[in-house]
């Protein structure tokens, strides 16, 4: 025993190693929430994170979204304002500032929100999508800026600005700065509309709180994937406020669009051709031309040169 334990066993242990070990995905496979099948995430991949034996739409990875919805998975990423890091000083179990440095550590991004601009259908589009692995996706300073800049973006090529909520609501560690951001994004979206612009909201699980209460319910076109939980307070909480049992299937997408807070119900895979579709019939419409900013847009970071805090600390 002594010889298998203490030789044939770190040899077997080290070939692995060498064999590429940590190349190998640490959760080869994924349970499906709505019939409880096992998925390999070669499948999950390939259908777009879609279960295929029973259609249930999973979450999906940020920059998976994004290479889904622009033409041939092409895109520049935004160079977003840097967040202002733990502005409370808030503390519960866990201090905010670590909080903040495991998500950005567990995800490679900065903050909840991306935004990227690409072709969809070969016209030039703004996405800025929330990310619910980065704290919930919940809406902080940092998830203001990107909408504002994303809005601005948007208004600056004269493209249709498409938001796609994954979010808990608004960051608590943040207090009354997140709340803030609710009218903020309200004014951003304002802007695209001002400008004649397309405004495309694409809600996803879950799309709740504060974010549900301001820009994410306000687009031109509201579509939802299949499924997804969509609301302000909990089922529960509800039930327990109005003390009276909710209807089945009540906060989901179908729910919504049947009861008019939704204008489709699209599944993930046909997203990419509903949004080209939709974005020639209101581009081709008679939208504004792009605006004329002093800055330039420049590969990776086409923002104008003023960041949202310089133009705030300026008023």
């Amino acid at each position: 025993m002594n010889w298998i334990t203490n030789f044939v066993r770190p040899k077997i242990k080290a070939l692995a190693d060498m064999a590429g070990k940590k190349d190998v995905p640490d959760n080869l496979w994924q349970k499906c929430p709505g019939c409880s099948a096992m998925l390999h995430h070669q499948e999950l991949q390939k259908h777009l994170h879609v279960c295929h034996h029973c259609g249930h739409h999973l979450r999906m990875d940020v920059m998976d979204r994004l290479a889904m919805l622009f033409d041939g998975g092409a895109y520049q990423l935004a160079e977003l304002p840097k967040p202002a890091y733990d502005p409370l000083k808030f503390k519960d179990r866990k201090k905010y500032v670590d909080r903040l440095k495991d998500a950005q550590s567990t995800t490679g991004r900065k903050d909840a929100v991306a935004v990227a601009q690409g072709k969809i259908g070969g016209r030039t589009a703004v996405i800025a999508a929330l990310d619910f692995s980065f704290m919930g996706g919940s809406m902080g300073a940092a998830v203001g800026d990107g909408l504002v800049a994303g809005s601005r973006l948007a208004v600056t090529l004269g493209a249709p600005f498409i938001v796609i909520p994954a979010s808990g609501g608004a960051r608590m560690q943040e207090g009354m700065l997140s709340l803030m951001q609710m009218p903020r994004s309200v004014i951003a979206v304002e802007q695209v509309k001002e400008a004649r612009l397309p405004y495309i909201v694409i809600l996803t699980d879950p799309t709740t709180g504060g974010v549900s209460a301001s820009f994410a319910m306000l687009g031109d076109i509201q579509i939802a994937e299949p499924g997804a939980q969509i609301g302000f307070a909990g089922r529960r909480v509800i039930q327990e406020t109005i003390r009276a049992s909710l209807p089945d299937g009540f906060q989901t997408a179908e729910y919504l669009r049947d009861h008019g807070m939704v204008d489709l119900v699209v599944p993930r895979g046909e997203l990419a051709a509903k949004l080209a579709s939709l974005i020639g019939l209101l581009m081709d419409g008679g939208a504004a031309k792009p605006v004329s900013r002093r800055g330039k847009t420049n590969g990776s970071t086409a923002l104008p040169v003023k960041t949202p805090r310089e133009d705030e600390a300026g008023a």
